[in-house]
């Protein structure tokens, strides 16, 4: 950055005054709120200021950077959730929002099962589909078969039984202001799920278990240093010793035919 372009210390100074401000003006409205002025005025007055205090920060740490390249330590959440839950404090209805992702990894023990369900329930096949379209021989009507016999829930246990390989999945408790009209949203099912008023939502990803993963990899990292210097301090303080430490620093869960560092990791969670 030229000199021209940096921000002159009385800039840097109002800014300051700024967020300053803005945090006495968020305090507020939260206390004001948390002493009994409740609904949707004083949820709009704490969403406003927290907007004010997210741009006032980043406002300063934009020009303390500029001008005396130095950050704050904070760091301002974005995203659809960052002001969390907006729905009402009590619902009175809800809605529950699932999504399961599969992939068809076999598609011929799929094919098998389907066959297997009709011939046990001839009435599990749909009539309008005709002859030429049975679950035995095509994908299509063996996934109609699977998932109008069996519950989400059973289909997501036996998911391998049925040539299927499981994918992520999440669910999402929604507040809604009143109960739904029968009918009302089954041509669009899915258009009520507003982030904003989710209760709670349980997310399953293999990319958690990846997270865990590097988790435990960074875990070893570091004790595979820790050894290694308490090997070294040992040596140092009484040499032929520190042989000994070395190997079982070398060896860790692994030697001697014990339960991995990884497995036991697994097997925790």
């Amino acid at each position: 950055m030229s000199d021209a372009a940096q921000p002159t210390a009385a800039e840097v100074r109002a800014s300051v005054e700024a967020l300053k401000s803005a945090l006495d003006h968020h305090l507020e409205v939260v206390e004001r709120r948390a002493r009994g002025t409740r609904g949707a005025a004083a949820d709009a007055a704490v969403n406003a200021a927290y907007d004010d205090l997210a741009a006032a920060g980043e406002a300063y740490d934009a020009l303390l950077y500029g001008a005396y390249d130095e950050v704050t330590p904070f760091e301002i959440p974005g995203g659809e959730s960052a002001h969390g839950y907006l729905g009402p404090d009590e619902p009175t209805a809800l809605s529950v929002y699932m999504r399961r992702d599969y992939t068809v990894s076999d598609p011929l023990r799929l094919l098998a099962q389907a066959q297997r369900v009709t011939d046990l329930d001839p009435d599990a096949v749909d009539p309008s589909e005709g002859d030429a379209d049975t679950p035995g021989s095509s994908v299509h009507a063996a996934l109609g078969v699977l998932f109008g016999e069996f519950e989400p829930d059973e289909l997501a246990t036996r998911h391998k039984e049925f040539g299927l390989t499981e994918g992520d999945s999440t669910l999402w408790v929604v507040a809604d202001d009143e109960p739904a009209e029968p009918g009302e949203w089954l041509d669009q099912p899915f258009d009520g799920a507003d982030p904003e008023r989710v209760v709670c939502r349980y997310d399953i990803s293999t990319v958690f278990d990846d997270e865990d993963t590097e988790d435990i990899e960074d875990t070893e990292d570091t004790e595979d240093i820790d050894a290694d210097d308490a090997d070294d301090a040992d040596a140092d303080a009484a040499p032929g010793a520190g042989q000994g430490a070395a190997r079982r620093g070398a060896g860790g869960y692994g030697a001697g035919g014990g339960e991995s560092e990884d497995d036991a990791a697994v097997s925790a969670r």
